[in-house]
């Protein structure tokens, strides 16, 4: 053999050994190229923790407008804010707040907002004053609305018009404890009540002296966000100014561009409006439109009318466009990436052969979490994948769980038990001083409660998530469920245990379970309750009706009722839900009675055949 045949030899071996490489690796180049994207933000955010003064989204917002100021920022409806127009309305907001409140950097506001322009003006111009903000969601009411307020210790209360009866169902205890509440009107003739709207248009729209916030750090709280909502037993996960960061770069490590255009028709009072939404498209120097509420006849309408290239979701978001009757015109718009989370594997498949977006780029991520995942492979179904970076980075682990006593298998030595590959398994992630974990406002006792100890060995503390996963062979990790005392449902998180506290103050009612069950077609789980009845008494229909309409969201309360003769509880008196969840509505499963929550009777109604058939069939929607 001559030279070049050795040559030509030991190409094809090289070529053949690439070959078997890549079939063995097929993701290879991806998580090289996720791997230097997410290298070079480390190294970004490190400058940005050691420049002087330390660099803030604020700063990244501000640059934005010093570099093209006349380029739309925000759109909505039929208005245009370009980035130097939302920079002067946010120095008016700054300046009207410094100027009629006692608020100072270090203080915390509260706002009470929906979709709006005044949102962002005032979210930038009480950072520019150097208060943290607490975003209430917009669904809760009286005890559950104080609650939320009173945990952050926020001096100031800023509600939009639309709000004005919520707020006065909690003005007096309020006013009692000296709370500054305005609502953003040009007049107001309540007392304790005052306008804001005015205030910020008569204010100077200068810039806002540095001076005022120069004694914030990287380590001080910029937002606190409720993880439930459903109650008044709300968490507010403490997300710090360095905190910020992360959530704000996805758009980023997704591919997102300068001159993209995101649509975002989900809460900004939620981190993925707020954070990954907004603060990303801050991030990239793009333009936002933002939507008021989520209209699934407007969607396909706003993309084309707006240029839309990136658009945000929710799952549920996904199955009701996949749901609207076929037309024409479903691929004749711009839109070439869905940024979100919680889609289903069919609903996935179905949203891009109709609608032709071409990517979806599916995440995980918590407000309370120290841990996210991004899948930049676009593999269906999966929520990220798992590389040799982000296992050096975030340590984490998926255990074996047991739904019966809702804690973590451990073996002998008191050590937590890892699942095989492919197998479910809770989520935990180390918790360390790259993820952190800041924990709950005002609440030291489920801070703790989040924490996981001695897990792998003594004295580590791990994050728990809340979350069942599955991770396949080649790092694509899987949403499986929620454990314990949460479920998901119309993309909120529903805490059971403080749906139960509600129901259990009715006075007919001596036991209460509350559990998620799942319905045919939709994302996440119904809210369903069993009780337990008091020795004579009845269920009260009316009585439930009204009760859980008046303290619980419309996404938070129990959908169907059912009534036991005793409770079931385990050894250590836990309530057993597993067979009630097996059960879930069908009345062929479940003795009577059983009630079915039906607006248009403003009753809890017995549930018939003809109900569940209904139900199931999609022809009455829950």
């Amino acid at each position: 053999m001559n030279n070049m045949e050795t040559v030509c030899a030991a190409l094809v071996v090289v070529l053949i050994l690439i070959l078997l490489f890549f079939v063995k690796f097929p993701y290879f180049l991806h998580d090289c190229v996720f791997i230097m994207k997410t290298l070079g933000i480390r190294s970004k955010r490190m400058k940005f923790r050691g420049s002087s003064p330390f660099y803030t989204v604020l700063d990244c917002f501000l640059d934005a407008v010093h570099r093209h100021p006349h380029k739309p920022f925000l759109v909505f409806e039929d208005d245009v804010y370009t980035y130097l127009q939302v920079d002067r309305w946010s120095n008016r907001a700054a300046h009207a707040l410094h100027t009629h409140t006692t608020l100072r950097q270090g203080d915390t506001a509260t706002l009470l907002l929906g979709n709006e322009p005044n949102f962002i003006f005032l979210w930038l111009g009480l950072l520019k004053i150097g208060c943290s903000i607490s975003l209430l969601n917009t669904n809760i009411r009286g005890k559950s609305l104080m609650q939320c307020f009173l945990c952050c210790e926020s001096k100031v209360l800023i509600a939009g018009e639309e709000y004005r009866s919520a707020v006065c169902e909690v003005l007096p205890e309020l006013r009692e404890r000296g709370v500054c509440v305005f609502l953003l009107s040009d007049w107001c003739d309540i007392d304790g009540l005052q306008s804001l709207k005015d205030k910020m248009d008569n204010s100077d729209d200068g810039p806002v002296s540095r001076t005022l916030r120069a004694n914030v750090t990287m380590r001080s709280p910029a937002a606190y966000i409720y993880t439930s909502g459903t109650t008044g037993l709300s968490k507010a996960g403490v997300i710090l100014h360095d905190r910020i960061w992360s959530g704000t770069f996805f758009q980023s490590l997704f591919g997102v561009k300068h001159d993209d255009v995101i649509y975002i028709p989900i809460p900004l009072y939620h981190a993925a409006g707020l954070i990954i939404g907004l603060l990303g498209a801050i991030e990239r120097g793009s333009t936002v439109v933002l939507r008021r509420k989520f209209s699934v006849s407007q969607f396909w309408s706003d993309c084309r009318k707006y240029n839309v290239t990136v658009i945000q979701y929710i799952g549920e978001i996904m199955r009701y466009l996949c749901n609207t009757p076929k037309r024409e015109t479903d691929r004749q718009h711009t839109v070439r990436m869905a940024i979100g989370n919680g889609l289903r594997t069919d609903i996935w498949q179905e949203f891009q052969r109709r609608f032709g977006v071409k990517h979806i780029k599916e995440f995980y991520g918590a407000s309370d979490g120290n841990i996210g995942f991004l899948n930049y492979t676009g593999k269906v179904g999966a929520v990220g994948k798992v590389n040799f970076l982000s296992r050096k980075l975030t340590p984490h682990a998926l255990i074996q769980y047991d739904p019966e006593t809702e804690q973590p298998v451990r073996d002998s030595r008191g050590r937590c038990v890892p699942v095989l590959t492919g197998e479910t398994g809770l989520l935990v992630c180390k918790i360390t001083e790259f993820t952190p974990f800041e924990g709950y406002a005002g609440n030291p006792e489920q801070t703790e409660k989040k924490k996981l100890r001695n897990v792998f060995e003594e004295g580590d503390v791990y994050l728990n998530s809340g979350d069942l996963m599955r991770m396949d062979h080649q790092g694509f990790i899987y949403f499986q469920d929620r454990v314990g005392d949460t479920f998901r449902w119309k993309g909120e998180n529903v805490a059971t245990t403080e749906v139960a506290d509600i129901i259990s103050v009715m006075d007919f009612v001596k036991d209460v379970s509350v559990y998620g069950v799942e319905v045919p077609g939709h994302e996440g789980r119904v809210g369903m309750a069993a009780l337990t009845l008091k020795e004579k008494r009845e269920f009260d229909c009316k009585k439930a009706f009204n009760h859980v309409t008046n303290f619980l969201p419309a996404y938070a309360r129990p959908r169907f009722i059912r009534i036991l003769r005793s409770m079931e509880l385990t050894g250590t008196f836990k309530q057993v839900k597993t067979f009630l969840m097996k059960d879930g509505f069908d009345p062929d499963r479940v003795a009577p009675p059983i009630y079915f929550l039906q607006e248009t009777s403003e009753s809890y109604v017995p549930l018939t055949h003809t109900h569940y058939n209904a139900i199931m069939s999609g022809k009455i929607h829950v």
